[in-house]
């Protein structure tokens, strides 16, 4: 496993690999890496000939009054936890090669990026699709691997990958889970004990919107305010938005057919995590 720090190496890294006619597996990071992160190399090292694997922590997605100065770090850490992993290259790139001065290019997914995350988060989704199409254009990965947990932000990748003709397959893998159902988060490390517990509202109420959908509720308005009536039992935890929507468009769905995303966002305490499910159902004429 080698550590490449500048994009120029990086670039000649690729280059060589595509020569050889070796298939490109990419898995981008913000580092302090969970076993979810380590799921999407295991995919990468499974469907590809070489595994690279990025962690950066983008300035240009956290607002200004979000947790970017201590959102979690440790390199050697995340070095520790991939080397057996079979990763071939982690790419380790600084603020000022990719943002070098006089910087002012920015890609956006506007319609995808209105809703759910993006009401709260203004210019995050701008700077997840410009750190992305900078990674795609220095890695050129034939595979690139995003987890089901930020799903409006693989709806965006998938969406960006299709417009700018990027060659690059986008991979959605399952979302990783504790034990007790809590979507595996570098954010979890802030929770403490009590906050912890609290947490795991949020798969409690997709688990009861699923188990709503599966006796014949169709309608999103009863099942959000089912999912609200849950979370209010937990004191610590203060809403964000609960929606559902079209799993594609990530348009609101009223009556629940095809393909939906349950998705919600929630702080507890000052942590803001969220979470979604993925369900196909079919519309019912005597829906409850």
């Amino acid at each position: 496993m080698k550590v490449i720090r500048t994009l120029t190496q990086m670039q000649s890294v690729s280059r060589r690999l595509r020569q050889q006619g070796r298939r490109i597996g990419f898995v981008p990071t913000m580092g302090y890496l969970h076993a979810g992160h380590l799921s999407l190399v295991q995919g990468a090292r499974q469907e590809c000939d070489a595994v690279v694997v990025s962690i950066y922590v983008n300035p240009r997605q956290f607002g200004p009054q979000e947790d970017f100065e201590r959102y979690p770090r440790d390199l050697q850490r995340d070095l520790t936890l991939l080397k057996p992993c079979g990763v071939d290259y982690v790419f380790v790139p600084q603020d000022r090669q990719m943002y070098p001065a006089g910087f002012e290019t920015v890609v956006d997914v506007p319609r995808l990026a209105a809703g759910l995350c993006g009401r709260t988060r203004p210019g995050h989704f701008q700077g997840v699709g410009t750190v992305v199409t900078k990674l795609f254009s220095i890695v050129q990965p034939d595979r690139a691997y995003f987890g089901q947990k930020d799903a409006q932000q693989a709806a965006i990748i998938q969406r960006l990958a299709a417009d700018l003709n990027f060659s690059t397959l986008i991979r959605v893998l399952p979302t990783k889970r504790e034990p007790d159902g809590l979507a595996m988060s570098s954010r979890n490390i802030y929770l403490n004990a009590k906050h912890r517990q609290q947490a795991t509202a949020l798969y409690r109420a997709l688990r009861l919107a699923q188990e709503r959908m599966r006796a014949g509720e169709r309608s999103g308005s009863r099942l959000k305010q089912a999912m609200q009536r849950l979370i209010d039992k937990y004191p610590a935890v203060r809403i964000d938005y609960i929606d559902i929507v079209d799993a594609r468009t990530l348009a609101p769905k009223a009556m629940l057919a095809g393909e939906v995303l349950i998705a919600l966002a929630a702080y507890i305490g000052r942590v803001r995590l969220i979470d979604n499910a993925r369900v196909r159902v079919h519309y019912k004429e005597n829906a409850l």
